[in-house]
This record gives structure tokens, sequence and C-alpha cells, in this order.
């Protein structure tokens, strides 16, 4: 058995993230279900693990980490990913795009949110689709403008797989689960469909680990 646990949820985006860095590292892992639906997350063992109550939560190498983007910045760190350029400028460049959907569409996506959102407009009628769809379009255009900076080969920022790739995956599920429109974003379509076939995303979709 892995000394190494992940404690996640299948549709999680942030615990989707890290099982994606984890496959890319070749790192095998236990999985613990954390249901979010049933609220495991705000229970004494979850909290004690992540007094935020979020999932992820990472057990490695006698560590227990939160916070995905730390996570994936420790893997990055320890196993040699590299999923960011070394140079500075192209570094920054990389994280931006990264960061415009871990920090900008994410959050206010967040199905707590959402849900939070439909509660104070009474349980409006379209919520909380449309709440999704209102953040998650626009912010997957500015992203779609900001891969115009890049040479993409396939993936966002090159040839192999990176940090930008690993948290845009997670935001097109969302999309697709929202039904939001990508019809006109073909720098998006093509890093999906090149992550679509590479081992490591694959593995890490919710499909592969929603419960049976």
């Amino acid at each position: 058995m892995s000394d190494v646990v992940l404690y996640d949820y299948w549709r999680s985006s942030a615990s989707y993230r890290v099982r994606i860095a984890l496959n890319l590292a070749g790192i095998a892992y236990r999985s613990v279900v954390v249901d979010l639906v049933k609220g495991d997350q705000r229970g004494a063992a979850h909290l004690t693990r992540n007094p935020q109550g979020f999932v992820p939560v990472l057990e490695i190498d006698g560590l227990c980490l939160t916070q995905s983007l730390a996570m994936l910045d420790y893997l990055d760190q320890t196993r040699g990913l590299q999923l960011l350029p070394v140079e500075p400028g192209p570094r920054a460049r990389a994280q931006a795009l990264a960061h415009a959907i871990a920090v900008d569409i994410h959050p206010v996506c967040n199905l707590s949110v959402a849900k939070y959102a439909t509660a104070l407009n009474g349980g409006a009628e379209g919520m909380p689709g449309d709440w999704m769809r209102n953040f998650i379009r626009p912010g997957l255009q500015a992203f779609e403008a900001m891969l115009g900076e890049f040479d993409q080969a396939p993936y966002c920022t090159g040839s192999d797989p990176g940090l930008a790739d690993i948290c845009l995956m997670p935001q097109i599920y969302n999309a697709r689960r929202w039904e939001v429109d990508l019809s006109d974003m073909p720098r998006i379509l093509g890093v999906e469909a090149a992550c679509t076939e590479h081992p490591a995303f694959a593995v890490a979709h919710p499909k592969a680990n929603a419960p049976s």
C-alpha cells in the first residue's frame, strides 16, 4: 500500500489538478474520499487535516499539505516535473495563465459559492448554471487570448504538459458540465485534445474517479 495519501473528491477541480500532477510524477497514491455532498469536509477528522475544510489534502514525504497550487509546486520542486519555465519572464507568463484559472475563475465558480448566490436570489430559475456560465466563459475567452502569446506544441506553453494545462483541464470539465460554449476557442480546444490523449490526464479525469 502506498504511503502517499490523497484526500480528495472526484469532482473537485483542485483534487483533479493534484491527481494529474501525481500521475505525471509517476507517484502511486492511495485515494481517500472526502464526500463533499455528504459534508465530510466539515467533519472533525478532516478539519484536523485541513482547518479550512477543503480538498485536497496530500500526505507525502512525512508532510500533510493543503492548497492544490502549493502541492503542485512541491511536486514540481521535489520530483523535477518542470511544470514552469526556468527563465523568470516566461515563468511569470506561464504562471499568469495558471492563475487566470486557479485564482480568478475557480474560486468564484466553486459550487458552494454558486449555491449561496442561488439562495440569495431566492432559488432563481437558471441558477446556479447562469452564475457559472457568467464567469467561466469570459474567463476562458481571456485565457484563449493569453494563449496567443505562446507557441503551442501542443500544450499551453510548449511540447510538454505544464502548470497551465493542469489548471485548465479541470476548468474545461466544469465548462462542459455547465454547458459553456467553447466553440470559438480553438487554442483551448487544441490543448484539450492533447491533454485528453495523455495518460496522466486521462487517469485523473473525474469520470475515471467517480464512485461506482
